[in-house]
C-alpha cells in the first residue's frame, strides 16, 4: 500500500468500516481482562507515615527509607505478624517506602485482605522507629560513659594540682586555688547536665503519625483496569493489524502497474452502482452470516465510491471502450472478456459492456480462477479483454492470467478498469438503442459463461 496507510483519512476509513470488529475485539479483549483478573488475587495497600523530626538532607532521607525496607526490620514484623506461610523474604517484596515532603517517610505495605495490609503498615513502621531509636541509643550510651571516666580523672587531676599548690596566703597561690576550683565547678555543672538528659529522648526522634489507614479498595491493577486495558490492547491491535496488512499488500491499484502486468494497453475505465448484483445468489452460509455481520465480506482500504452523474454518462464511458476496441481491431471478429473469478465489480462492468457492445464486436463473459487460470482455446474468439477492479489483485495474479491468454492462443488486446460508485437518483434500467434488435440483445448475454472446454 502506499504513504496513505499513515493517514488519518485511512485510520477513519478502518473505523468506518470494520467498526463491527473493532468492537467485537474489543469486548472479547475486555473478556481475556477478566479472565486474566480471575487469575491474579486482589491485593490491597495502605501506608503508614513516619515524622523525622529536625533538618534531614535528601541523602539522609533516602537512607532512611532503606533502613525502613531493609531486612533488620522486615523481619523483625515478621517475626511480630506470625503469619502462617510468609516470610521475611515475601514481606520485603510486599513492603515499599518512600520520603515525602516534610521529612516524612511512608511505608507502605501490601496483602490480599484489608486487615493484613494494614497490620503490615503498622507493625513495619514501628519496627524501623524502634531500630533507629536502639541505633541511637546504643550510640549515645557510649559517649556519656567515656566522658564520665575523662571527668573524674580530670577532677583528681585538679585536686593533686591543688594540693601541690603552695599552701600559703599569696596572690599567686590564692588566685591558682580560685581557678582549679572554678574549673572543677564547671565539670561537675557539664557532668550533672548530662545525667539529666534523658537518653530515650533519640528513641523519641522518630514518630509514628498514627495508624495506617485501612484500604477500602484494590491496589492497581484492578479488575476493571485489566477489562479496560485488554479492551484497549484488542483494538490497537486490530487497527495495527489492518494499517500493517494494508502495507504489506501486494495489490496493484495503479494503471500503469496493471498494464505492466497483464502486457496490454488500458481501454479505459467504467463504474457500476454500488449496490449488490440482483441476479447473483446471496451466500447464505453460516462464515458468510458471519463475515457479513462483522462487515469484513466487503474491502475496507479501497476508496469510498465517488458520486457518479446520470445513468447517460455512464453508458458513454462504455461506448467510449468499446469504440477504441474497435479502433484496435482489424476486422470485426469474436473476443473473450475475461475476468477474474470473484471480482463481483468487474463481472458487473463486464454485462454492461456486453450490453453496450451488441454484435460489433461480439463479447462473450468468462470467469477465470485467479489460483489455476485456464481460458477457454482458441474456436471462434479470437482476442481477449480483461476487465477487473482496481486493488483486488497482485501482479503475479494478473500475470497467470495474461499467460493463461497466450496458452489458449489469444492475444489481449487490452484492459479495462472497474469501479464503484454511488450514485445520486434512482434510475430506470436502460433500454436497447434505437441501433439494435432484440435478437443482437438477446445473442449477447447467451453467449456468457464459460465456453465448452474452459473453467472458471
Amino acid at each position: 500500500m502506499s504513504d496513505d496507510t499513515v493517514r488519518l483519512v485511512t485510520v477513519g476509513r478502518i473505523f468506518r468500516r470494520r467498526w463491527r470488529l473493532l468492537a467485537v475485539l474489543a469486548v472479547v479483549g475486555a473478556l481475556v481482562g477478566y479472565g486474566t483478573s480471575l487469575l491474579i488475587p486482589p491485593k490491597y495497600t495502605t501506608s503508614a507515615s513516619v515524622l523525622l523530626p529536625g533538618a534531614w538532607e535528601e541523602r539522609e532521607l533516602l537512607t532512611q527509607t532503606e533502613i525502613a525496607t531493609s531486612s533488620a526490620v522486615v523481619d523483625r514484623a515478621a517475626a511480630k505478624l506470625d503469619w502462617s506461610g510468609v516470610s521475611g523474604r515475601e514481606l520485603r517484596e510486599r513492603v515499599s517506602a518512600k520520603a515525602g515532603d516534610g521529612n516524612i517517610v511512608k511505608i507502605s505495605g501490601t496483602a490480599d485482605t484489608p486487615e493484613r495490609a494494614q497490620r503490615l503498615s503498622d507493625e513495619v513502621a514501628k519496627q524501623f522507629v524502634a531500630f533507629v531509636a536502639r541505633i541511637a541509643g546504643d550510640s549515645t550510651a557510649a559517649g556519656p560513659e567515656a566522658l564520665r571516666k575523662q571527668v573524674e580523672q580530670t577532677n583528681r587531676r585538679i585536686t593533686e594540682l591543688a594540693n601541690a599548690t603552695d599552701p600559703g596566703q599569696t596572690v599567686e597561690s590564692v588566685q591558682a586555688r580560685t581557678q582549679l576550683e572554678q574549673l572543677r565547678t564547671s565539670l561537675e555543672e557539664a557532668m550533672t547536665k548530662l545525667a539529666e538528659a534523658d537518653p530515650a529522648a533519640a528513641k523519641a526522634s522518630l514518630v509514628v503519625m498514627g495508624p495506617a489507614v485501612r484500604p477500602t479498595g484494590e491496589a492497581p491493577p484492578t479488575r476493571t483496569q485489566l477489562m479496560v486495558a485488554g479492551a484497549l490492547l484488542f483494538f490497537l491491535l486490530a487497527v495495527i493489524g489492518h494499517l500493517a496488512a494494508a502495507r504489506a499488500s501486494r495489490r496493484l491499484r495503479t494503471e500503469p502497474e496493471i498494464a505492466a502486468a497483464l502486457g496490454s494497453a488500458l481501454l479505459g475505465t467504467v463504474d457500476v452502482p454500488g449496490e449488490r448484483s440482483p441476479d447473483r445468489p446471496e451466500d447464505r452460509s453460516p462464515r458468510a452470516l458471519i463475515r457479513r455481520l462483522l462487515g469484513v465480506d466487503t474491502r475496507w482500504d479501497v476508496p469510498t465510491p465517488r458520486r457518479s452523474g446520470d445513468e447517460a454518462s455512464r453508458r458513454t464511458r462504455y461506448r467510449r471502450v468499446c469504440a477504441r476496441l474497435r479502433e484496435r481491431l482489424p476486422a470485426p471478429r469474436r473476443l473473450l472478456v475475461v475476468v477474474p473469478d470473484g471480482d463481483e465489480i468487474a463481472r458487473r462492468a463486464a454485462g454492461q459492456l456486453v450490453t453496450e457492445a451488441g454484435s460489433d464486436p461480439l463479447l462473450r463473459v468468462v470467469e477465470v480462477s485467479v489460483s489455476q487460470p485456464l481460458v477457454p482455446d482458441r474456436a471462434r474468439e479470437s482476442g481477449a479483454l480483461v476487465v477487473l477492479s482496481a486493488g483486488s489483485w497482485t501482479a503475479a495474479e494478473l500475470t497467470g492470467i495474461a499467460e493463461a491468454c497466450t496458452d489458449g492462443r489469444h492475444q489481449v488486446v487490452g484492459f479495462v478498469v472497474a469501479g464503484t460508485v454511488v450514485a445520486g437518483t434512482v434510475e430506470a434500467r436502460p433500454t436497447p438503442s434505437a441501433g439494435r434488435t432484440p435478437d443482437d440483445a438477446t445473442l449477447a448475454f447467451a453467449v456468457r459463461g464459460p465456453a465448452p472446454g474452459g473453467s472458471q
